[in-house]
């Protein structure tokens, strides 16, 4: 980096003791400040002064604060875009392929809304590992491009979550794909593994960041032919001289034009939906395996909050084998941390034991548990469906009917209010001079993002004194006894894709690919299921996401 701004500096540090003030201010002076007023001191050494970002800036001047070791200067924090910005670092260039991607995304405001929309609960986290790892910051607008930052989003090569992993390259860096978990959609391990694969091909690339991201998407072995392609004709062995297939020709140019958008948004006469600089999910152990139901219900989330944070798991409860972990939000970890220690080990993820009477079957044995023949299978290792009279099986009796867990997808993300939540906490607030919907947040204990949610504003909006704000307080009691499982809106776990039809592919064969029915793949292109297909017939396939990556 060549400069920061002064902001820059101050989100950084947060709240800041007294007697480390001095210097700070000493320091951001150098940095820059041109416009410097005197310091508000406290009133009283009772209560420590509270000084907004725009305060403390306009506050940079030398002073002595050792007679008042009280004060303490609390900012909040910035604008993610900010941090980016900063962090732009892929080479500039291009060509008319960029200016085409610029004008698409220029001219559609309302998909980038929804796009960072999506992105608002992962954004941060995938900034900081960006970050710890000293790599362009262009790569956290990456899955705007695989994935439009839809964590459930499939493609008709079997690609899945944010980074679109295939199963192959998935397993290649240790994503675990079977019947309880999907890693290729864990936010974590999936930007674990992204980030590894993108510094293997940065290196194998020989540095140059452009081919290692075309690698990325089309394969290395593809791009190595491009390059010895040129090479022997004499070109040059850049992208941008590259003959590589249309959709990575593509690729590149769309991320460099989200490049030159985040670095320069009135250029183009866009706007970025502001994203706060702060944590927003925590990594929170569990000690085994755990009805999500059951979790929801004690961080306080709907199940829809809790999927959509953690969508890797495929069923009604984590994966017995771990990562025993949940992703939370950072203003629902403590709670949750503070019920589970009330919940026995034993209870976390309920089974009971069924003893297999004569004439009994798996299916009728699952119907009557409200469970599906694969689940038992799963869970006893049965491999087909014989059974023995006198056979002990687990049945996993889940804290709701399993009708109520994730089933179908509704992909928009739009907030909601936290259904645990009792009409007796909900307060009103009027705002007084001064208020942001940061400082606001901060003294109601809970997140500048909920509260803009429930108020239907901005993280970053002004107030003015005298408006009114709805607050949803969470409940004060640790018993997790009290707890009831949550119910809300099922995440529907489908994808719609169009798939290209090669030659010697059948509906029988395209079935077989994607685990779904010929008559299925018949009613959803209204042809006859013994219908031939033609090369490069588009073909529409329907997906469900969890059941896919049993097969993977």
């Amino acid at each position: 980096m060549d400069s920061a701004s002064p902001n820059k500096h101050l989100h950084m540090f947060g709240r800041v003791p007294a007697h480390a003030l001095g210097p700070l201010l000493g320091a951001l002076i150098v940095l820059g400040c041109s416009a410097c007023a005197p310091a508000v001191r406290p009133e009283s050494a009772a209560a420590p002064a509270v000084v907004t970002r725009s305060t403390a800036i306009a506050a940079l001047t030398p002073i002595d604060l050792a007679e008042d070791p009280t004060l303490e200067v609390t900012l909040p924090p910035g604008d993610l875009w900010e941090r980016i910005r900063d962090g732009l670092a892929l080479p500039e260039g291009g060509d008319k392929r960029v200016d085409a991607q610029l004008r698409w995304y220029a001219s559609n405001q309302q998909y980038l809304d929804r796009v960072v929309t999506r992105a608002q609960p992962y954004f941060h986290f995938v900034v900081e590992e960006l970050e710890r790892r000293n790599m362009p910051l262009e790569i956290a607008l990456l899955p705007i491009v695989e994935s439009a930052f839809d964590p459930f989003a499939y493609s008709h090569g079997r690609a899945a979550g944010l980074w679109q992993f295939i199963p192959g390259t998935g397993r290649r860096y240790s994503l675990k794909l079977h019947w309880w978990y999907d890693g290729r959609r864990d936010v974590v391990e999936s930007t674990r593994a992204a980030l590894d694969y993108l510094e293997d091909l940065h290196q194998e690339f020989g540095g140059d960041w452009l081919l290692a991201l075309a690698a990325y998407n089309s394969g290395e072995g593809r791009v190595h032919r491009a390059v010895r392609a040129n090479r022997k004709k004499g070109l040059k062995t850049d992208f941008w001289h590259l003959k590589l297939p249309t959709e990575t020709s593509a690729y590149v140019p769309k991320l460099m034009a989200l490049k030159r958008l985040v670095a320069d948004p009135d250029a183009y006469g866009i706007a970025w939906t502001p994203v706060l600089d702060e944590q927003y999910l925590v990594r929170v152990p569990v000690p085994g395996q755990i009805d999500l139901a059951l979790a929801a219900g004690l961080a306080g989330l709907s199940m829809r909050e809790l999927y959509l944070l953690n969508p890797a798991f495929n069923r009604w409860a984590t994966d017995p084998d771990g990562p025993h972990e949940l992703l939370l939000p950072n203003d629902a970890a403590d709670r949750f941390r503070a019920r589970l220690r009330n919940v026995p080990t034993d209870q976390l993820a309920r089974f009971q034991r069924h003893t297999v009477a004569a004439g009994e079957t798996l299916y009728s044995i699952a119907t009557h548990y409200r469970v599906t023949v694969d689940m038992l299978q799963v869970l006893n290792r049965i491999e087909g469906t014989a059974l023995k009279v006198g056979q002990d099986l687990l049945v996993p009796s889940a804290a709701l009917p399993m009708s109520t867990y994730a089933t179908e997808f509704a992909s928009a993300l739009e907030g909601r209010l936290p259904t645990t939540l009792s009409p007796d906490t909900r307060i009103t607030y009027e705002t007084a001079a001064g208020d942001t919907v940061w400082r606001v947040a901060r003294d109601h204990g809970v997140s500048a993002a909920q509260l803009a949610r429930w108020n239907g504003i901005g993280p970053n909006d002004a107030l003015a004194p005298g408006a009114s704000l709805v607050v949803w307080q969470a409940e004060t009691s640790a018993s997790g006894a009290s707890i009831q499982p949550v119910l809300f809106e099922p995440l529907a776990t489908t994808r719609t894709i169009n798939y290209v039809v090669h030659r010697g592919d059948t509906l029988a064969r395209i079935a077989k690919r994607f685990g779904v029915t010929i008559k299925d793949l018949a009613t959803w292109n209204k042809v006859a299921p013994t219908k031939k297909l033609r090369r490069g017939q588009r073909i529409k396939v329907k997906v469900d996401v969890t059941q896919e990556s049993s097969r993977s």
